[in-house]
């Protein structure tokens, strides 16, 4: 039995509303699938970061949490579950895709059993972005509940094929997962004509490398600090740290202690992102763990060589010797010799550059949001026995 989606699909999307990598895409894909004709409703306890003006066809719906002396803890969960009842059943949404494992799954998997109740079944898609399967989830706290969520999820998506691998890895997952990997919009990460910027920010010419994080220490910011140390005793050269978080202070003082503050910009977190990428010359990515690597995609788009480590997603995006080089986690000295080797020619550089567009053009969002339409299509079809028969539920 066909599904027809037209363009009346309505469609719930739950995320955390910050400037973290799942709250990114989560809104990126709200907000195209909008422009395509979908009504979308954004469930969330603030306004996502990327939501920042009107969209046509997108709906934002605030969850509160209110503190009552009973809680140590307010009941987010419990709260959001509620909130996910009342909006799938007054707008009678067709699908939930949510974003993040816990606990964002595990709400949904409430909501859709308390609507069972009432006759309705709303199936659930999880897309898993990293954290929540590397980090929190094989918390012995969460792991149970991550791999319930995940197998009671109607359709379930990871970001790369590293952290599908790591999940059927770390959990019992009976669950299908199917990738879908993170995308860029290539109209809004662009190589720009940003000459007098660049200007006011290298005045002399130097090159400029940039890093862009939530600055915890699985982002290893040290190490950039490291690299770009090792990189400017060969060339000249200023590095813009882009974003915030614990290990910032951290890295001013060994900026200082290294006798190079004076060429390194601390930016805070930026929203316009694409405009300093616009005069980056190389990117620095040296993570202990990337799921995706979003931050090096954007750079990529905006015609930016990457030097990264070579872990996780980050492989299937950064090819080594092509649109950067990779090594292991921890090798500074090796990273800061590759990003010698292509700043130090201009022909070579400019190589660099064209090669990290063309891969960054592969994950281009209109290639990738038709996948996930696709997918929603998958999953509500194989949920039709589902919706006739509410207490029978077909696995993904």
């Amino acid at each position: 039995m066909r599904v027809n989606l037209s363009k009346h699909m309505k469609i719930g999307i739950v995320c955390y509303p910050t400037y973290g990598g799942s709250g990114v895409v989560a809104t990126e894909l709200g907000k195209a699938l909008a422009k395509n004709g979908h009504e979308v409703h954004f469930i969330a306890y603030n306004q996502p970061a990327r939501l920042y003006h009107f969209f046509d066809n997108v709906y934002y719906h605030e969850v509160s949490v209110l503190d009552y002396p009973l809680f140590e803890y307010p009941p987010y969960e419990t709260a959001l579950a509620s909130k996910l009842v009342d909006v799938i059943q007054f707008y009678r949404l067709d699908i939930l895709h949510v974003h993040y494992a816990i606990p964002h799954a595990s709400a949904a998997f409430l909501a859709r059993t308390i609507l069972q109740e009432k006759g309705i079944y709303t199936p659930i898609v999880t897309t898993l972005h990293g954290t929540d399967i590397t980090l929190v989830g094989k918390d012995a706290t969460f792991a149970p509940v991550v791999s319930f969520s995940i197998n009671q999820s109607d359709g379930v998506t990871a970001v790369s094929d590293s952290l599908r691998k790591q999940t059927f890895d770390f959990f019992e997952v009976r669950n299908q997962i199917e990738v879908i990997p993170n995308f860029i919009d290539l109209e809004e990460f662009k190589k720009y004509n940003k000459d007098h910027f660049k200007k006011a920010i290298a005045p002399n010419g130097e090159f400029v490398l940039m890093h862009t994080s939530n600055f915890r220490k699985v982002k290893r910011i040290e190490d950039v600090v490291q690299i770009f140390y090792h990189v400017q005793q060969k060339l000249s050269a200023k590095l813009l740290l882009v974003g915030d978080g614990p290990e910032r202070m951290k890295a001013e003082q060994m900026c200082r202690d290294l006798n190079i503050a004076h060429e390194v910009r601390f930016l805070g977190k930026q929203d316009a992102v694409g405009e300093l990428l616009a005069v980056t010359d190389l990117f620095l990515m040296p993570s202990e763990s990337e799921s995706f690597g979003l931050a090096a995609l954007e750079a990529m788009a905006c015609e930016v060589p990457v030097i990264s480590s070579d872990t996780g997603g980050i492989p299937e995006i950064n090819i080594n010797g092509v649109t950067g080089f990779m090594s292991a986690v921890g090798n500074v000295e090796e990273m800061a010799a590759n990003a010698v080797y292509i700043l130090s020619n201009k022909e070579r550089l400019q190589t660099f550059r064209d090669n990290a567009l063309k891969q960054a053009q592969r994950f281009d969002i209109n290639n990738i949001v038709p996948m996930y339409e696709r997918y929603y299509e998958t999953v509500l079809e194989r949920c039709v026995l589902c919706k006739q028969n509410p207490s029978k539920r077909l696995p993904g």
